[in-house]
């Protein structure tokens, strides 16, 4: 389970992870991160938690499916919320495959995706 202050809920944040920050794409999922935006040298300012939010479409599968790849995608990316910049606003959509993947296959595409959001690799 993802904990409380690292989800991502509000319409707003999500509108602004996709548009306003870098894509990373890969065969099972799209990864969208912004980084965070706050100083780190304001008074009395602390960094904020990263925050994720997933997008799981009827393209992927029925009902059950689609809470699964959800299951696996927050599991995943509550072991890896250390790795992100304080403040950020992670946003992971799932593409049609992604229901027929396994756990194994969604990490490999997510630290793949994740690895050139933050290293900067080339598009």
């Amino acid at each position: 389970m993802l904990p409380t202050e690292n989800r991502l809920r509000r319409r707003e944040d999500f509108a602004t992870a996709v548009r306003r920050g870098r894509r990373a794409g890969r065969p099972l999922l799209v990864v969208h991160l912004r980084s965070g935006a706050t100083d780190p040298h304001a008074p009395g300012e602390s960094a904020p938690p990263t925050r994720a939010g997933f997008v799981v479409s009827k393209a992927v599968g029925g009902a059950v499916t689609r809470n699964q790849v959800k299951r696996r995608l927050r599991h995943l990316i509550r072991e890896r919320l250390s790795e992100l910049p304080p403040g950020s606003l992670v946003v992971v959509r799932a593409l049609p495959g992604a229901g027929d993947a396994d756990h194994a296959q969604l990490a490999r595409d997510l630290d793949a995706a994740l690895q050139r959001l933050l290293g900067g690799g080339a598009r």
